[in-house]
């Protein structure tokens, strides 16, 4: 029997994502066996634990032998702690000025790159009396945030000096960890900062999750995302390790209505399945408007009952269609159409041509998560 528990969310829906925290705390466990033990592990948890459930799930990230979360916006941040998650927070991107008095009362650490971060952190404290808490983010190619590296060390210094700052960190983010010589510039722009600074008592992160596999780089903490949930992301050739994970999110929905379509008539909105004999259709309430793309019509499969079924038809806004065959099916049986087995995140994404972080992060709109061990 598993153990489950649900989100505080509408459930008044046959149709459900399903979070495997087993296989969540044995992906944590199995990334861990290839970290150095002096480096701490922070679980990326931004949107929303890339649609997983950041709240839900952060207790047994902490249990499982995470140091620290990282985060996108001071929002993310106060959900966390507003479920009582007391362990440390980075907004790893930026943050508006105004926000920064709300992550200083909230314990909450963000990333500065100029200053006028350093003078609003300066004002809050004045006000306030609370130092907050920044890291330093570099640019080192990723050309999105950040102070640029040749300024590294000249900026780093001047927020050493700081008096109203908890300077704690320092960090960067690789633009193609897949690649290794790009990647290679990178690390060499890294070192002309931290080669050059007093690291004393600082966090140092460079590594995502695949260069945290792939390469051997001066830090003392890493920062894995993706493969918390069971995926993998782009890899190099080489690399150190690869941990065995599980994909930790599925999707399941129970058949609201079964009937026969006579040879010659079509499926869903344009007919673009015609069904070339009598067929037993059965449908589910799951479409694009719950993260399914349209995109996927006629191209994926679903298991019920032990057996594989396949998707005919448009899928719709709020319902798709599949093709029964032989399989013994009744109105209330589940379809699955992701798990951890043969139907993968990984295979939708092929077909799209996109990525598998991008479809976690939409099978979040209106599916209610349900939480099993």
């Amino acid at each position: 029997m598993k153990n489950v528990r649900q989100s505080n969310v509408n459930i008044h829906k046959d149709a459900w994502v399903e979070i495997n925290l087993e296989s969540l705390a044995q992906n944590i466990q199995e990334i861990k066996k290839g970290i150095p033990k002096n480096k701490k592990f922070l679980a990326i948890v931004k949107a929303d634990a890339y649609g997983h459930g950041a709240s839900m799930i952060a207790k047994t990230m902490l249990a499982s032998g995470v140091d620290a979360f990282g985060v996108s916006s001071v929002d993310e941040g106060l959900d966390l702690r507003k479920v009582k998650i007391t362990a440390p927070i980075l907004v790893v991107g930026a943050i508006p000025l105004w926000a920064i008095e709300s992550a200083a009362q909230n314990d909450i650490a963000f990333s500065i790159f100029n200053a006028e971060h350093l003078e609003a952190c300066k004002d809050v404290y004045e006000r306030t009396g609370i130092k907050p808490k920044v890291h330093v983010k570099l640019d080192t190619g990723m050309n999105r945030i950040g102070v640029r590296s040749e300024d590294g060390v000249e900026f780093i210094e001047k927020v050493r000096k700081s008096d109203y700052v908890s300077f704690e960190g320092v960090f960067t983010h690789l633009a193609s960890a897949e690649e290794p010589e790009e990647t290679q510039k990178q690390i060499e722009r890294w070192h002309n900062v931290i080669d050059n600074i007093d690291t004393t008592g600082l966090l140092l992160h460079i590594q995502n999750t695949a260069a945290t596999f792939a390469y051997d780089i001066k830090s003392n903490m890493v920062r894995v995302g993706i493969s918390l949930y069971g995926l993998y992301p782009d890899l190099p050739p080489e690399v150190n390790y690869k941990p065995k994970l599980k994909q930790v999110m599925g999707l399941k929905g129970r058949i609201t209505n079964i009937h026969e379509v006579k040879a010659g008539e079509g499926v869903s909105y344009s007919h673009k399945f015609i069904a070339y004999e009598p067929t037993r259709v059965a449908t589910i309430p799951i479409g694009y408007a719950d993260g399914v793309s349209r995109n996927l019509s006629n191209k994926i499969y679903g298991l019920i009952n032990g057996q594989k079924v396949r998707q005919i038809g448009n899928i719709t806004m709020d319902q798709m269609m599949f093709d029964l065959g032989e399989a013994d099916a009744q109105v209330g049986d589940v379809i699955t159409l992701l798990d951890d087995s043969n139907l993968s995140l990984d295979s939708w994404a092929e077909i799209l041509h996109t990525i598998n972080y991008e479809l976690t992060c939409r099978l979040k709109v209106r599916l209610p998560r349900i939480y099993v061990r």
